[in-house]
């Protein structure tokens, strides 16, 4: 079935509970697992004057910190349940399109994401990470609410 799984996360419990589900399903499949993060650019996050108090380097620092203590909760998670994970940081994408692409770049043929379920005009205004990732994805997408 499938052989290779991606796991997104964002470091949200909700994440890390799909990935809990995404890594059983990749042992009981006897699949491999990639964990991916994403980062969006500097400048989507930070704009107008509070760019002269953000700087791009600590921007870029930060990210990487974060990125790094995101990936290892969910490589710690897989040690602990006897499955390898590889990890990946997808750095200056917005989140549906850095999952895409890990999961294209790493031939992997299922995608695990997490869903805060948010409904009305907070989805809406939000958007909804998960429903782009659906909707764009070459391969299945397994969503967790």
């Amino acid at each position: 079935m499938f052989k290779h799984i991606l796991v997104a996360t964002d470091g949200s419990d909700l994440a890390e509970r799909a990935a809990s589900r995404g890594l059983e399903l990749a042992r009981l499949l006897g699949a491999r697992v990639t964990a991916v993060t994403v980062t969006e650019p500097w400048s989507a996050v930070v704009t107008g004057e509070a760019a002269f108090g953000f700087p791009p380097a600590d921007y870029e620092k930060g990210v990487i910190e974060l990125a790094t203590s995101v990936l290892a909760r969910v490589a710690d998670m897989a040690n602990a349940a006897g499955i390898h994970c590889a990890t990946v940081h997808t750095k200056d994408h917005f989140p549906d399109e850095g999952i895409i692409a890990a999961a294209k770049d790493n031939a992997c043929d299922l995608i695990v994401v997490a869903s805060h379920g948010r409904r009305g005009l907070a989805r809406l205004l939000l958007g909804s990470v998960a429903s782009r990732v659906v909707a764009l994805s070459p391969v299945p997408v397994l969503v967790c609410h």
